[in-house]
């Protein structure tokens, strides 16, 4: 943030707001916790906040303090209209595009009131009225950390924040590994477990409460992987009867991309996931190296994202999806290597 930006939040900040604080759709743990933490701070501050999400998340994600005052816009519709409605400031994560908020983008694009965005994805657009853009980040969480800094106010980091803000850290840099991972993103993490977040059960709450449906899923999502050697390239397909047989629940699918990078040699892997009920085949790619998912997603899924993380969606059915997936490789054979 430069100077002019911190000192128009630091107004804003100075009087008595209603603020709104969103997400994008289906938030993961970088939405949820950057979104908690700032509303953990806000409050603090003695601001009345509310933390309003486009639909439901995940229940790994639940157990974060504050979880049991997010709005979901989608059960909640009428309270959460009257909470826009009666915002006067609105701080957008983790997304820089408001039609990344489905059904809340029409609502939210009606407000006058300032809009304050923290968001670590390319090609931010220019709803807003402070940007806090940076891709360079490992996370939206990260950027949170350095907004509370650039406030001069780290000493008002609680364990719940830290907590919320490391979650975030830890999922959206799998676990420290992504190349987006930075010294300062570590400084950052140990600020954190100095604050009150306590780094093996936070990794525990996420990654170690399986079900015996997910797990089945996963078989069945590796026992799909297809590799195509030549271009260095792994996606998994899952239909919507895979989904139903193992009781699929929102999160199931999360992290199942990554284990195409897994295999020696693969820069490219991908996953494509039926849901029947938007009629859409939902990606997600994921990349190593300098090959970028999100111009590969922008140019052919009308998606985007990070340039080694990117998601996309198709009109075409599952087989129609992979087909045309497989037909684009060869454009891109020389990146591929």
């Amino acid at each position: 943030m430069n100077f002019d930006d911190i000192q128009a939040v630091k107004k804003l900040l100075s009087e008595p707001q209603k603020i709104l604080i969103v997400p994008h759709k289906n938030p993961d743990g970088d939405a949820i916790g950057s979104t908690l933490a700032l509303w953990h701070y806000l409050r603090n501050r003695g601001q009345e906040a509310t933390v309003i999400v486009p639909n439901d998340y995940p229940k790994f994600l639940k157990w974060m303090s504050g979880n049991e005052y997010i709005l979901n816009f989608e059960r909640e519709n009428t309270q959460a209209k009257s909470k826009i409605d009666a915002a006067t400031l609105i701080f957008t994560l983790d997304f820089n595009h408001l039609g990344r908020v489905a059904q809340m983008e029409e609502p939210l694009r009606k407000s006058t009131v300032p809009f304050v965005m923290i968001d670590h994805h390319q090609e931010p657009s220019d709803y807003a009225t402070v940007m806090y853009s940076d891709p360079s980040m490992s996370s939206t969480c990260e950027m949170v950390y350095n907004f509370i800094e650039y406030l001069g106010d780290t000493q008002a980091i609680t364990p719940e924040m830290a907590s919320c803000l490391y979650t975030g850290i830890m999922t959206d840099t799998g676990s420290f590994k992504y190349a987006s991972t930075t010294a300062q993103t570590h400084r950052v993490a140990a600020q954190l477990i100095e604050k009150g977040a306590e780094s093996s059960e936070i990794h525990h709450r996420v990654f170690d409460t399986n079900t015996p449906g997910r797990l089945h899923l996963l078989g069945t999502a590796l026992n799909n992987m297809v590799i195509l050697e030549d271009y260095k390239t792994a996606y998994i397909t899952l239909s919507q009867e895979e989904l139903d047989a193992h009781t699929y629940q929102k999160g199931d699918t999360e992290g199942f991309v990554n284990y195409g990078l897994t295999l020696e040699g693969i820069i490219f892997a991908a996953i494509f996931i039926e849901n029947r009920d938007e009629g859409i085949i939902k990606i997600s790619f994921r990349s190593v190296g300098d090959f970028s998912v999100n111009e590969f997603a922008r140019n052919h899924f009308g998606g985007g994202g990070h340039n080694n993380a990117a998601g996309g969606k198709s009109d075409r059915s599952l087989q129609e999806t992979a087909a045309y997936f497989k037909s684009l490789l060869a454009d891109y054979s020389e990146k591929l290597i």
